[in-house]
């Protein structure tokens, strides 16, 4: 047999044709060798090591690679002692006067908090500690103190060091009588850059030269985002902006609703304002008091608003005029969604047998319906309506739908409660409430003190609030209560209900003042 030396491996036996052979599994993909093999391959391994001995093995050195990140420590890093966790807090004493480190301890910060502030404002090292405590009684003054100071403090140290912030203190101290909340001061502190502060006195006065007066400058800066609608908007646009409103109310519409100042001109205010200028057929003074009710509708843009009128000119049938006089009397419309809140309910109307004018009527005077949810206000009161007599899908049922918009659920059932107790029927409730809708939606209180006045005081019987159920809606001391005195020895107490109280103030004043006659007066 040769010897081999080397470290190759010795050619393959091939196994013996009468040996079997296996078939491959998963287990055994090779052929399984025969017994000869197995014993050839022992005696060849034995052979080696008698004549191949092995050294001895040698202590082995590993060598660091490059990539590591030994390699990158040097030994004497790699040997230093670990420091104990007060060592940073102790070296930051020794670079810090003993009176600022108290005088942050006094602010409620640790050792540890107050070198992270150093960190973070490294002029704190030099500033004298007279600087320092006249800030903060600055921040004190306006309002800024205790757990918000220190927050403050901690989220922007530079407030302590930067002449801007100075500057904005003592004006807002001496010029606004320290009136802006602390609440919007600390929101301008935490969420700016103090050289945007710089020009706040400038822009304040500008609104002063405008002719408003402090109190209402000051209402303006505690109703705005003074960072966006001050701080960060310049002079120039500031000005621009209240000339353009200038058609529309301009410097009062500001004092009524300071959020305008929040708007970009360009970008927001003069597109909204000119399609709602258009819709209203260019009647600037309308359309200021659309603005007067609803600030926030030009939060929504030019294309939502177009949305909701081309809807409501498509679907009801309404007229740009029609359209911007609901908007007037109910600018909320805009923001009602077209899929779950308008359309289901102008469907109705239509399902109810009204057409384009008579909705028209029907949202002027009750515009609420668009916005009131179905599943939690309108289903309620619809079943309510249907079980004391009104039919389902008629006019009628639309007329007292109207008022009942103006009124709680709840309101509602103890309106048609009290009526049930004073011993009328559903039918009568009905009747009633046919000629005088409004009925149904006044304070169930008020109207029991009425009746009782009615029943006990006057005489009168239950049955003629069913010829004149608008008894109730007139008030009970200014109005039923005087009259029936001044008229109760003239007239005596059997006088019409109706003649007494629905005359005008006027006609009825002249004819206090006649002692006879009087039956022809009021008739």
């Amino acid at each position: 047999m040769p010897t081999n030396y080397g470290f190759a491996s010795p050619a393959p036996v091939l196994p013996s044709s009468s040996s079997p052979i296996p078939n491959s599994s998963f287990l055994s993909p090779l052929h399984w060798p025969s017994s000869a093999t197995v014993l050839h391959t022992r005696c060849h391994f034995v052979y080696l090591l008698k004549s191949s001995p092995l050294s001895r093995p040698r202590p082995v050195t590993f060598s660091v690679l490059p990539s590591s990140s030994l390699s990158k420590t040097s030994s004497a890093q790699r040997r230093r002692p670990i420091s104990p966790p007060d060592v940073r807090a102790k070296s930051f004493a020794d670079t810090v006067s003993a009176g600022s480190l108290a005088f942050f301890h006094e602010l409620g910060f640790s050792d540890r908090e107050s070198a992270l502030l150093f960190e973070q404002n490294p002029k704190l090292k030099v500033a004298p500690l007279d600087l320092l405590r006249a800030r903060v009684a600055s921040l004190r003054s306006v309002g800024i103190d205790g757990l918000d100071l220190s927050y403050l403090i901690a989220k922007s140290p530079l407030i302590l060091t930067a002449d801007e912030v100075d500057s904005l203190l003592c004006f807002i101290r001496d010029e606004l009588d320290g009136k802006i909340h602390s609440v919007q001061l600390k929101r301008l502190l935490l969420s700016i850059d103090t050289f945007f502060l710089e020009s706040f006195e400038q822009k304040v006065n500008l609104l002063f030269q405008y002719g408003i007066p402090k109190e209402k400058v000051v209402y303006i800066l505690n109703n705005v985002n003074i960072t966006k609608a001050v701080c960060l908007k310049p002079s120039r646009e500031i000005k621009r902006l209240i000339d353009f409103l200038g058609d529309y109310g301009g410097v009062n519409l500001i004092m009524k609703r300071p959020v305008f100042l929040n708007y970009d001109l360009d970008e927001q205010l003069v597109s909204r304002v000119e399609f709602l200028l258009q819709l209203s057929g260019g009647d600037r003074d309308m359309t200021g008091s659309v603005f007067r009710k609803l600030p926030a509708i030009l939060r929504y843009s030019v294309e939502h608003m177009e949305g909701h009128v081309e809807f409501l000119r498509s679907f009801a049938g309404l007229s740009d005029s029609e359209i911007f006089r609901i908007i007037l009397v109910y600018p909320n419309m805009i923001s009602a969604s077209k899929d779950r809140k308008l359309q289901p309910r102008i469907e109705f109307l239509k399902q109810c047998g009204l057409g384009p004018s008579e909705i028209f009527k029907f949202l002027i005077i009750s515009p609420l319906y668009l916005g009131l949810s179905y599943e939690g206000n309108l289903i309620h009161k619809l079943g309510l309506l249907v079980k004391i007599g009104y039919r389902f899908r008629t006019k009628e049922l639309t007329v007292a739908m109207g008022a009942v918009t103006r009124t709680s659920c709840q309101n509602l059932q103890k309106v048609v409660g009290l009526f049930l107790d004073y011993g009328f029927s559903c039918s009568d409730i009905h009747a009633m409430s046919k000629k005088h809708p409004q009925v149904l939606q006044y304070n169930p209180i008020s109207l029991e003190e009425k009746v009782e006045y009615l029943t006990e005081e006057m005489g009168r019987g239950l049955e003629e609030l069913l010829s004149f159920p608008a008894f109730l809606g007139y008030r009970l001391d200014s109005r039923i209560k005087h009259r029936y005195q001044a008229k109760k020895e003239i007239r005596g107490e059997k006088m019409s209900l109706n003649k007494l109280l629905s005359v005008s103030a006027e006609r009825f004043s002249e004819a206090t003042q006649r002692t006879d006659g009087c039956s022809t007066c009021l008739d």
